[in-house]
């Protein structure tokens, strides 16, 4: 038996897996231009088609799930300097209360909280 019209298996459920696929895609591209993220790591998109037959075999049920893998954000990174067992502070480039080059005054740099347990 022919049946007319043939089509991807992309454009089955009215579009809606090609849609998912290019939404998927539309993320990865944001992940890319992220300037926060790194360049060159690469991305991927996994289109998992799960097909599920009733015990007939006539009816198949058709799910498909989109996994992405986008670029992990850069790592922060700051020193952090231990004056004595209770007191940590965070290292700045500058003095506090110094001015920089723009005008600002340098703030004072933050202090961690040290909790000790018993």
């Amino acid at each position: 038996m022919e049946i007319g019209n043939p089509k991807s298996i992309l454009q089955m459920a009215r579009g809606a897996i090609m849609e998912r696929a290019d939404y998927e895609v539309s993320r990865l591209l944001q992940n890319i231009f992220d300037p926060n993220t790194s360049a060159t790591a690469v991305r991927k998109v996994t289109l998992t088609l799960s097909l599920k037959p009733d015990d007939t075999r006539q009816n198949i049920a058709l799910s498909c799930t989109a996994k992405p893998t986008l670029a992990a954000t850069n790592p922060i990174v700051t020193m952090l300097y231990a004056l004595d067992e209770e007191t940590v502070t965070e290292m700045l480039p500058q003095i506090p209360g110094q001015f920089s080059m723009d005008g600002q005054e340098q703030e004072p740099p933050a202090t961690l909280r040290v909790i000790k347990f018993a």
